[in-house]
């Protein structure tokens, strides 16, 4: 009897030792499935040229959320350059390099050079609505580019003297220098971007421009 007793610890220890550890938890539904740096060669000479226009990125893992909704090749973008400033950016989330290196040419030769010739005053920043948002093109069930960050919603331009031109604002109800720079402003962007969309378009787009590079010079 005591002979069985005393066993009991070592028994007890042998049964912690013995014991099944726990199947690890499963990753949360809305985590990427993957997270690696695109590799391909169309990214890397995209990352190149622009860095050639002196914007200041970080160029951002790739990630597949599912239905439809990524971020490839993907840069977040700091500021972009100007003849002789930063352009500061806001609200801007990861868009795709190839977006962000034809922003970067419209936010200099575009907005910048009207700000300057129609209303007397640089460019210093520009008031974005977000560009990547997994969702669908209203009232349909399309996806959105910016299911895969490929289009970004521009609201508004900060000059140099601190006047804000938003385009819910002014696109109307400013002054015809601030209006004619809007237009001029939109129609450059039809130059460049394959789908531009703005306040003449429909309602949804009232407060801002959404431009995108899919689509074949699509400009309302």
């Amino acid at each position: 009897m005591r002979k069985a007793l005393a066993l009991l610890p070592a028994l007890a220890m042998l049964t912690a030792c013995l014991e099944i550890p726990q199947a690890p938890k499963r990753a949360a539904i809305s985590r990427p499935a993957s997270a690696t740096f695109s590799a391909r060669p169309e990214t890397r000479q995209c990352l190149a040229e622009l860095s050639y226009t002196r914007a200041s990125f970080t160029p951002l893992p790739d990630q597949y959320f599912g239905a439809g909704c990524s971020t490839i090749g993907t840069v977040r973008l700091t500021s972009l350059r100007s003849d002789d400033a930063h352009l500061q950016l806001s609200n801007l989330g990861p868009v795709t390099c190839p977006l962000a290196d034809t922003l970067a040419g419209w936010a200099r030769f575009g907005v910048d050079r009207a700000a300057r010739q129609i209303l007397g005053s640089p460019l210093v920043r520009i008031e974005t609505m977000g560009s990547y948002s997994c969702r669908n093109v209203a009232g349909s069930d399309r996806r959105s580019a910016h299911a895969t960050a490929s289009a970004i919603d521009v609201a508004a331009f900060i000059l140099a003297d601190g006047r804000r031109i938003g385009v819910r604002e002014h696109w109307q109800g400013g002054t015809a220098a601030e209006r004619r720079f809007l237009a001029v402003v939109h129609q450059s962007a039809c130059k460049r971007f394959g789908t531009v969309l703005g306040p003449e378009y429909n309602l949804a787009h009232r407060d801002h421009f959404h431009v995108e590079l899919s689509g074949s010079g699509f400009c309302r």
